[in-house]
């Protein structure tokens, strides 16, 4: 259904379908008790939860460690004025399970910046909204 503002709203399933094949997506936390976002490649994993590879020293890993936090990937074609929008919000953890690391290692995402200690992030899917703009005239 198509919403008077334009937008179609998307399920769960739609959501998760557009996140696989977004490569870049934005985390959105707290740091100082300010808003912040930082862009990163991030992959789903089975369970449909985002998980993203970073230093284990890095700012982001002590601010978002077991906090709740946002997600967002996008894709919008101007010429066209449509896109998506889908945003994952839940908590974020470390990854402290060896198996679980060494499960991630094979098939989780690689960081497209050069690390010593990475580690890797859960952000459960705890609630997945998303929305389509398919295109408006003029």
């Amino acid at each position: 259904m198509i919403h008077p503002d334009g937008f179609r709203l998307l399920d769960r399933q739609e959501c998760l379908g557009l996140l696989a094949e977004a490569p870049v997506g934005r985390v959105v936390y707290t740091r100082q008790a300010l808003p912040a976002v930082l862009p990163v490649n991030f992959s789903l994993d089975t369970d449909s939860s985002v998980v993203l590879c970073t230093s284990g020293v890095s700012d982001l890993v002590r601010a978002i460690d077991g906090v709740v936090v946002a997600f967002e990937a996008d894709d919008f074609h101007a010429e066209r004025r449509a896109g998506w929008s889908v945003v994952v919000t839940g908590r974020a953890a470390v990854v402290t399970d060896p198996g679980e690391h060494e499960r991630l290692l094979r098939t989780g995402p690689r960081s497209w910046m050069p690390m010593v200690d990475g580690v890797f992030v859960r952000i459960e899917a705890e609630m997945v909204t998303g929305r389509e703009l398919t295109g408006l005239p003029g």
